[in-house]
């Protein structure tokens, strides 16, 4: 991965973890415009940045949007889509009120279900190969070890 996405730190982490998120309203409809999508862009980038994360990419279709975000370890993923959901939810039906009145049943906007991918860094192939090679320690390395830090 080029150095366009650094690592990040934390308290007591280092990371670099992007996510493809999609979201779809429910039922799958024809919702969004241009001035929705424009709209939506600030709102998610905000939201990301409240939770410490960030928006890198946003795109979408009249029926389903496409987030490649940054989320830091300390969040659950599933609270911070939670939040972008939420928010997103209140300023569209706020917002575009009337563009969206026919295409929602009841009071919610978006779909419950999601789809996330994790994605940058190595092929899984490479990080599997990687950790199979690691030297591990022999019983006797062990013990050494363990002698040496009863010791101190």
């Amino acid at each position: 991965m080029s150095d366009e996405y650094p690592w990040r730190t934390g308290r007591s982490c280092v990371y670099r973890l992007h996510y493809h998120l999609v979201f779809v309203p429910k039922y799958r409809r024809d919702v969004f415009t241009e001035s929705m999508l424009i709209r939506l862009d600030a709102v998610l980038r905000e939201t990301c940045e409240q939770m410490q994360g960030e928006l890198i990419e946003f795109n979408g279709e009249a029926d389903h949007l496409h987030l490649l975000v940054i989320c830091p370890p300390q969040k659950a993923l599933s609270h911070f889509i939670g939040k972008l959901k939420g928010k997103s939810a209140y300023v569209i039906r706020k917002a575009f009120a009337q563009d969206i009145a026919d295409k929602r049943w009841g009071s919610q906007f978006w779909s419950p279900s999601y789809c996330a991918v994790s994605c940058g860094g190595a092929p899984l192939d490479i990080v599997t190969q990687y950790i199979t090679d690691q030297q591990r320690p022999t019983s006797e390395q062990g013990e050494q070890q363990s002698r040496r830090l009863r010791r101190r």
